[in-house]
């Protein structure tokens, strides 16, 4: 299974103990049942999926690298990263900016977006139209694709 290099302030050591305990025990992920932590007055049950998953691991690696691989470039997402403000607030803290919201709103005009830019695709994938837009304009929308595979499936 690949291990993906994401800022390890986005790791948790508990989940990150517990998801190599379930991949030990149910290295298939066949069980279902929720995790049940104990603490003798409260129990906490976790469900069978949580923390990050792969597509969204694979994406947090390919926006840092992107900002690590470019410096001095203007940096554009497409839209959120993913549904995670604090990874969304911190990219954006680091010079990337959104091109639309949420919603689909514009943030940033079309026009202000050249070929010497460098747009990353997030993590839910985008429009054929906004492909075609940015290949249009020379803009390398390969290089960082975070669009998680089972989106694109």
């Amino acid at each position: 299974m690949k291990s993906f290099d994401i800022p390890q302030k986005f790791r948790s050591g508990l989940v990150g103990r517990i998801k190599d305990w379930r991949k030990v025990r149910d290295p298939r992920k066949k069980e279902l049942q929720p995790v049940e932590l104990d603490f003798g007055s409260h129990t906490i049950l976790l469900p069978r999926h949580f923390g990050f998953c792969y597509g969204v691991e694979n994406a947090i690696e390919i926006a840092y690298k992107a900002v690590d691989q470019n410096p001095g470039k203007r940096i554009f997402l497409i839209s959120q990263m993913i549904h995670n403000p604090d990874v969304n607030h911190d990219l954006e803290s680091q010079g990337v900016r959104f091109i639309l919201d949420t919603n689909g709103s514009q943030l940033i005009p079309w026009d202000e977006i050249t070929k010497e830019d460098v747009v990353i695709t997030p993590a839910f994938g985008t429009t054929v139209e906004i492909e075609n837009l940015l290949r249009q304009k020379g803009v390398q929308t390969e290089t960082y694709n975070t669009t998680c595979p089972f989106v694109e499936k």
